[in-house]
């Protein structure tokens, strides 16, 4: 398991560290899941599917939810997809890469994984836009039941509440981030103490734990039944959470907190609101507020409010996470990445998503006003992740694992049919309101294989007109240029060229440093590099030395202090007699054969306004040389 894992395991001894970290994952990853009782059985109801609010009806649905939530997050997520981490890290990027890794010998294999992979990514972006809203607006949307003609209200209230919560993120939560855990707590106390308040009423509603009661509903509503999935999968909203989070916990603690608590509490909630529809079908309009004492409506809402800013805060997050995987990986063009903890090194802040977010999260609540429409967008992006997550889990067990395939096959399938069948609910929606993740999902995927390939055909490029590296320091024994003091490290993609930005120094500046370096930089598919894999170098002769440093995808790439481990004496990296020659450049968008036309410039766009290697590698400002090059793509 990973660091976070064994951190939580090897404090058993006391009995505080464990319950620390079961109330913290129940603030940061179960947010998400933990506020679909809000939506799920309204949207069911009262979302136009035509489901009967009868006792039959009832039932069916809550033997739905139940056992999707048994096969889907308790036996999928929890036995399976959790022990898929990459040395602790979880989340789609991190399964990508390691379902890369398990196809490394099967090309086609490999790049198809990568793909699902993507596609997974950009909708989990869709996600994160559309969380933060309809959590927020089915939360506030509480207060039209205790206050008459304030409906007009929910929306301008919704966007004071999203557009702080994007504002404080600059700053961090880890000050803030202290109160999550016991505030989730006290909702899950609260949900299970409402749940059972409304069993009490109907005890009748504790027969849809029988799975007959789902089987007879698909049976009596053959047309209805797979449509009424794709707001059934409402329920299992965040389960992709518990994958992605589970670098900053281990699996135990998340799956500890699951089973002790939270899958306890949303099952006594929706069989308490099934509980309250019995006795009066009318409060289909929004079960779960009305379950609640008049008395306690406005605190609930209160409570409601606080609970759905935690479960953004936690998609936000994640999609900073997400992001910077992805810029490791090579996927993303460089963006700068701020720290807002100098304790936590995965609280991170990242500008240019985070106001991304912003717009789509403000344009989303502007564009369909209440929770109930929102829903149809939903389905799609969390059904859209969670069926790419079960195929590249498929690989890891098969390929990775080695697991036989006739255990694996039946589990697989298994898995592959149910999401299936909630992809294949979702897919209508994409008319009603579904097409915003799907557009998004797009836009991103096109941008990160744009990205992708646009860097190789530059490197591929640049090569062309490369100099051998042995050639080139033949040449100089044999004609050597006139050397000055101090160590030159020129950064270059390629160990076996010599660098444009080298090429460049020495026709114009007729001069050699004393040490010349070429630093390659690698990432891995692995989180983190030990210090002890971190360094490499090798000595060509005529004062030459390649250098490669290796990174892990959620490393911070501290060049300066990576090469502090160099235990060559020949070699003198100290600050004042190291210079960084960076190479940047130019691309023109051309006829050559690569990609077409569009792409190449949104390439050099992208290009352009990437992050350079200054920020990105922690360059002391004082010591960088850039050298621009033209490139025609």
């Amino acid at each position: 398991m990973g660091q976070a894992s064994s951190q939580a395991e090897g404090a058993g001894h006391t009995a505080a560290k464990p319950i620390g970290m079961l109330v913290a994952a129940v603030g940061v990853v179960y947010g998400d899941i933990g506020t679909s009782p809000l939506y799920t059985l309204k949207e069911v109801f009262s979302g136009g599917y035509g489901v009967p609010v009868t006792h039959d009806g009832v039932l069916g649905i809550l033997a739905l939810i139940f056992w999707s939530l048994i096969w889907v997050v308790s036996i999928k997520y929890m036995m399976f997809v959790l022990r898929a981490d990459n040395q602790g890290e979880g989340g789609i990027m991190a399964l990508t890469a390691l379902a890369r890794r398990a196809a490394a010998g099967h090309a086609k294999l490999r790049t198809l994984l990568v793909v699902c992979g993507l596609i997974g990514a950009a909708l989990f972006y869709g996600d994160s836009m559309i969380t933060p809203a309809i959590s927020v607006l089915s939360a506030i949307e509480g207060l039209g039941l205790a206050f008459e003609g304030i409906d007009h209200w929910v929306v301008p209230l919704s966007l004071i509440v999203l557009v702080a919560l994007f504002l404080i993120q600059r700053h961090g939560t880890a000050r803030i981030g202290i109160l999550f855990g016991p505030i989730m707590v006290t909702w899950f106390v609260v949900l299970g103490a409402l749940g059972v308040y409304g069993i009490l009423q109907h005890p009748e509603v504790l027969q849809a734990m029988n799975p007959v009661w789902g089987v007879r509903f698909f049976v009596v509503h053959p047309g209805m039944g797979v449509a009424i999935l794709g707001a059934v999968v409402l329920a299992l909203t965040g389960a992709e959470a518990l994958y992605a989070d589970m670098g900053h916990f281990g699996r135990k603690p998340i799956a500890r907190a699951w089973f002790i608590l939270v899958l306890p509490a949303l099952v006594l909630n929706y069989f308490g609101q099934g509980a309250l529809l019995l006795g009066d079908p009318e409060a289909a309009r929004n079960p779960f507020y009305l379950l609640a004492p008049s008395w306690a409506l406005i605190p609930l809402v209160g409570l409601s409010t606080l609970a759905t800013v935690i479960a953004s805060q936690a998609v936000i997050s994640g999609a900073f996470s997400l992001t910077r995987q992805a810029i490791q990986l090579g996927y993303i063009p460089r963006m700068r990445i701020q720290h807002t903890s100098s304790a936590e090194q995965g609280q991170i802040y990242i500008g240019a998503v985070n106001w991304a977010l912003m717009v789509g999260v403000i344009l989303l609540v502007l564009g369909f006003e209440s929770s109930g429409a929102l829903a149809s967008a939903y389905g799609v992006a969390v059904t859209g992740t969670m069926l790419m997550t079960t195929i590249l889990v498929s690989a890891v067990m098969l390929l990775l694992w080695k697991w036989p395939p006739v255990l694996a096959v039946p589990v697989l399938f298994g898995f592959l049919l149910v999401d299936g069948l909630y992809f294949a609910a979702n897919v209508p929606k994409i008319v009603q309101g579904g097409a915003f993740p799907v557009i998004a999902g797009i836009v991103l995927f096109v941008l990160m294989t744009t990205w992708k390939r646009g860097k190789q055909l530059l490197v591929d490029r640049i090569d062309e007109g490369g100099l051998p590296l042995p050639i080139f320091i033949s040449s100089i024994a044999v004609q050597p240029p006139h050397r000055v003091q101090g160590t030159a490290v020129f950064l270059t993609a390629r160990p076996d060229a010599v660098p444009h930005a080298l090429l460049h120094n020495l026709l114009h500046n007729q001069v050699l440093h004393e040490q010349v370096v070429l630093l390659t930089v690698v990432y891995e598919d692995i989180p983190r590099v030990p210090p002890t894999r971190r360094f490499e170098v090798e000595s060509h002769g005529e004062g030459f030395f390649r250098v490669i440093l290796h990174f892990g995808f959620v490393d911070e790439p501290d060049v300066p202090q990576a090469l502090k481990l160099c235990h060559l004496d020949d070699l003198d990296f100290s600050p004042m007699r190291t210079t960084y020659f960076l190479s940047r450049e130019t691309v023109i968008a051309s006829k050559l054969v690569g990609m077409a036309r569009w792409r190449e410039v949104l390439f050099a766009f992208m290009l352009q306004n990437a992050n350079g290697n200054l920020r990105f590698f922690n360059l002391p400002l004082n010591r960088v040389i850039e050298l621009g090059t033209q490139v025609e793509m």
